[in-house]
């Protein structure tokens, strides 16, 4: 039966709607246990990440890093995160000591291998795209599986997580699947679990063709079903199967549950690991990984996005009669959220993700991600060494930012105070062309420069509604976006890097298509394939604590 996309991809407005959630797993004890459990205002956080003495504050990432998973290897801890319409796809980080992360690299070079939607001439993924995967390693090599809710499943292996990374396989090619996670069972047989979204919820468990690439015809268990069900893991952890998922009850939100079982195959008994804490931003989705001093500890974001997209923190784990209790063991023997701890692993660096470049190398740093699949002739590196060189084109539709096919992003941070600042020579814009310093997520936010009749005009734009700056006289200007825990950015535009003058309204940094608000660089033009800018340098400095 065909339906109207937007509303089968928000799965929490699809199982409001169904009304058979209320029969879902419900605690009465959960808004009693979320009165009784700190939980600081959501997003005062002046402190964050690793502390400097010993100890960490939750969130580790104020940033938008939804649908984890985490593994360790060695003394490394690797984790993956969900990037929707953003290229490359599957964003992976790397820490020492689960705390301090830093972006390694991404799987996915090339997104029309899953669709030609997700190309710059279509940009028709908005809040679907590369949804939620598993990271394992496994015979040497790093694999991870991923989830899009229109294409099936895919996978990728590497011999090093950094890269570089094969093209993607698709393992099945079906629509309304998501949250897939491999498993090698202790004879090497491989596994993989996934819900279909769009049947009730059913989560099923396949068999891997031995070169993990495929499934093996015929072969499917149901492992479980039910209204919400979502975020699957597999492990086998002292002789017992457990199955990690979150499910949503709209009565109380969304929750850890696990099965488990000495068999594969079941029977499987089940029950609640965490509370669903509204007021924490619902902690659900991510990976259990355990150090080598046999400690536990469950790496989540949280599912309730803001602004800033779905954060991620670093939760304990307590294991209780077999069953892993995720934060603080409450009553029932159900996990609260917990804001702070010991580090689980002392004297590493501090460190924290990338954000500054000065366009000097041969590659794009690592924290970058276009807005789909770009054009690959309309940016270059070596056509003025020392700058990002775009060129623009015409959007799909005119004036509207989020079908231009030429915009480079980044996350934003929810700290204190974050300052971004582009540095751009504008001299070679055509009439009719755009460019500069943007933020979006369901609304857009401008400032640069627009050249209309042969005169280049500096503005501020919020969605379609412009406020004029000054003619610029100059080819060299520099425009920024400042922000902080309240998300209110103001932009400025300078003519000496040095002295910035305010231009425009707040813009309230937004979320939207699953998505926090980012901030980017951009360019095009509404008459014509013509003009370019050069960047010279990008900064975002932001407050650590």
């Amino acid at each position: 039966m065909d339906h109207d996309a937007k509303t089968l991809l928000n799965r929490r407005e699809f199982v409001i709607a169904a009304g058979a959630a209320a029969a879902m797993t419900f605690d009465p004890h959960v808004q009693a246990a979320e009165r009784a459990t700190f939980t600081p205002q959501w997003g005062d956080w002046v402190r964050w990440g690793d502390q400097g003495d010993g100890t960490y504050c939750n969130p580790v990432l104020p940033s938008d890093y939804s649908a984890l998973d985490c593994i360790r290897v060695g003394s490394d801890f690797y984790a993956i995160s969900s990037t929707f319409q953003y290229s490359p796809g599957v964003i992976i980080i790397h820490s020492k000591d689960l705390v301090n992360w830093r972006i390694l690299g991404h799987v996915a070079d090339d997104l029309t291998q899953i669709s030609a939607e997700l190309n710059w001439d279509r940009m028709n993924r908005y809040g679907a795209g590369i949804w939620a995967g598993a990271i394992r390693h496994h015979k040497g090599k790093y694999r991870v599986y991923f989830s899009t809710p229109h294409e099936g499943y895919f996978m990728s292996t590497a011999g090093n997580p950094a890269g570089p990374w094969e093209p993607l396989h698709c393992v099945m090619r079906a629509d309304g699947w998501d949250d897939c996670c491999p498993f090698w069972d202790d004879d090497g047989q491989g596994y993989l679990v996934g819900t279909c979204f769009r049947d009730g919820y059913k989560t099923w468990l396949f068999k891997l063709t031995p070169d993990g690439r495929g499934l093996i015809k015929g072969w499917q268990i149901l492992l479980d079903e039910g209204e919400g069900r979502e975020a699957n893991k597999l492990y086998k952890i002292n002789g017992w199967y457990y199955h990690l998922f979150s499910e949503y009850n709209p009565h109380v939100g969304r929750y850890l549950m696990m099965q488990r079982s000495k068999q594969l195959t079941g029977p499987y008994e089940k029950r609640q690991l965490s509370y669903a804490q509204r007021r924490a931003h619902e902690p659900n989705q991510g990976g259990l990984v355990q150090l080598p001093d046999r400690a536990w500890y469950f790496f989540t974001h949280h599912g309730d996005g803001d602004w800033e997209g779905r954060c991620a923190s670093l939760l304990p784990v307590t294991w209780v009669d077999g069953w892993p209790i995720v934060g603080k063991v409450g009553r029932n023997n159900i996990g609260q959220m917990v804001w702070s701890g010991r580090m689980p692993v002392t004297g590493t660096p501090h460190v924290t993700p990338q954000t500054d470049d000065d366009f000097s190398g041969p590659k794009l740093r690592v924290q970058w991600e276009w807005n789909y699949q770009p054009r690959a002739d309309k940016w270059s590196l070596t056509q003025r060494p020392g700058y990002l060189r775009l060129h623009a084109f015409k959007p799909l539709e005119t004036d509207n930012l989020k079908k231009a096919g030429n915009t480079l992003t980044q996350r934003v941070l929810r700290t204190s105070r974050n300052v971004v600042t582009l540095e751009v020579d504008v001299g070679d814009m055509a009439n009719g062309q755009i460019a500069g310093l943007c933020h979006y997520s369901g609304d857009c936010c401008i400032i640069g420069a627009r050249r209309l009749n042969g005169i280049t005009t500096i503005e501020w734009a919020h969605n379609r509604s412009v406020t004029r700056g000054p003619v610029l006289q100059s080819r060299r200007m520099w425009l920024r976006s400042t922000w902080g825990l309240d998300g209110r950015s103001r932009m400025a535009f300078s003519l000496d890097g040095k002295s910035f003058t305010l231009l425009g309204d707040v813009y309230q940094l937004g979320w939207a298509d699953y998505r926090g608000d980012r901030i980017g660089i951009f360019t095009y033009n509404n008459e014509t394939e013509a003009g370019y800018v050069d960047c010279a340098s990008f900064t975002y400095r932001y407050a650590q604590a």
